[in-house]
């Protein structure tokens, strides 16, 4: 029974394009290991270097985001700060265009604002991205940020297509389910 049904799932994932798939907290060593895995499948699958690398950069803007923002964190000291966050990052692939999908919980208070972002910066056209981009670069951080404006036009910049995203309001009334897609 437990081998069907971790089958089913797996066939399920290949059924749906998914190449790479990770669920659970996440670090910057870890982000590093998956980030080397996904580069060394996509050099053997023999895929465009340039796709590979603008894959590879969504990937880890992705995963930083996780680390970053996500709700659901455990920080500590052992013996240096460790800061891992909870989330989901897929990568796959659609006809013809790989896609990177994010997914993590976030505040309710961090919804409005995040969304606002989101839509400014699935509104523009690369041009429009690349002068957002050194606008954004030349204002001071914002309070509590830790680049995340920054990050969305990056993945935005190296999508072939507007970025997707949507938001779950939670059971627990505090947070909000977010995913990000970008195909590339």
């Amino acid at each position: 029974m437990l081998a069907k049904e971790y089958y089913n799932f797996k066939k399920s994932l290949d059924e749906k394009g998914i190449m790479f798939s990770f669920s659970g907290f996440v670090s910057d060593g870890i982000l590093f290991a998956l980030g080397e895995s996904l580069k060394q499948k996509m050099t053997l699958d023999a895929t465009d270097p340039n796709t590979t690398k603008k894959v590879f950069s969504v990937f880890v803007e992705q995963v930083q985001n996780i680390i970053r923002y996500s709700a659901e964190r455990v920080e500590g000291e052992i013996p240096t700060k460790v800061e891992l966050g909870s989330g989901t990052i897929t990568v796959g692939y659609e006809g013809d265009k790989f896609f990177v999908v994010c997914s993590n919980t976030v505040d309710n208070s961090d919804v409005e604002l995040l969304r606002q972002r989101l839509e400014i910066v699935r509104g523009l056209d690369k041009e429009g991205l690349k002068a957002y981009y050194r606008e954004k670069l030349k204002e001071p951080p914002e309070e509590q940020s830790k680049g995340a404006t920054i990050g969305i036009i990056e993945i935005a910049k190296r999508a072939s297509e507007p970025i997707e995203f949507d938001f779950e309001p939670m059971i627990d009334g505090d947070t909000t389910f977010f995913c990000l897609k970008a195909y590339i």
